[in-house]
């Protein structure tokens, strides 16, 4: 089973808990898109891989027209149904690929994706095609967990996330994101980065973790070197993983 074909499978069978995750339906993140959206003056914008659709519904409330695309035909269908019981009527709803857009070039004046790209195997892909679908000038607003700059906890981070989720790729360094986005054509404006706090028990859960998986992964961090552990911040409770902390980036850039 490819990258995509378990993005399906793992979020058509967890749809529902994501419209309603606390992690992905509320934070500081979505208060800074609205303040970023609102100087924006969009007309049309695009939401990619909306997932549970928060990211939408604050675009709704601002933007005249939104289009929320996903890959997983349950993800969307759940969305659907929580922004229509939110009274958004400015929602147009289109499954489709982050990296094969099905839109015509300069159709947006605005892109925005949250929480998902670490599930895309070819970011370059979909960093291009944002450009290609925004109007000149337009903004691209990019929202991820991002890995560490080192190495050694780049690898840790991103084993341990596709262990608790096959689905998971990749989350790219914060470097890497601002080169493959100035590449494409942008110019960055505006970059917030933050620690990300995970709750071992809730982070598992969302995955439907099987309890081996979750054991073995509990004993592995709780086993990492000490300098490892306090780099990714782990906590632990007589001899139980509590959570531990990621770290999460809000990138704007500009369409030349």
């Amino acid at each position: 089973m490819n990258t995509k074909e378990q993005v399906k499978a793992q979020f058509g069978a967890n749809a529902a808990k994501y419209v309603v995750s606390p992690r992905h339906a509320s934070g500081n993140d979505l208060n800074i898109l609205k303040e970023w959206v609102k100087l924006e003056q969009a007309d049309k914008a695009l939401d990619i891989a909306t997932g549970g659709g928060h990211c939408a519904l604050v675009l709704s409330s601002i933007v005249r027209e939104v289009t929320a695309l996903d890959m997983t035909p349950e993800m969307l269908q759940e969305a659907e149904v929580f922004l229509s019981s939110k009274g958004c009527k400015n929602i147009n709803y289109v499954q489709g690929d982050a990296e094969n857009l099905p839109f015509e070039d300069a159709e947006f004046d605005l892109v925005v994706c949250r929480i998902a790209a670490h599930h895309f195997p070819h970011t370059e892909r979909f960093v291009s095609e944002a450009a290609r679908v925004l109007n000149s000038g337009g903004s691209f607003i990019l929202m991820d967990n991002v890995a560490p700059e080192s190495d050694r906890l780049d690898e840790l981070y991103n084993e341990v996330e596709k262990r608790r989720d096959p689905s998971h790729f990749r989350a790219w360094k914060k470097t890497e994101w601002l080169r493959q986005i100035e590449l494409a054509g942008f110019r960055v404006e505006q970059l917030l980065q933050t620690g990300k706090a995970f709750a071992f028990d809730s982070w598992c859960a969302r995955m439907n973790v099987t309890e081996e998986v979750k054991r073995q992964l509990e004993a592995d961090m709780l086993g990492w070197p000490e300098e490892d552990q306090r780099q990714l911040n782990v906590q632990s409770e007589n001899g139980k993983l509590i959570g531990f902390e990621g770290s999460f980036m809000m990138l704007r850039a500009i369409k030349a």
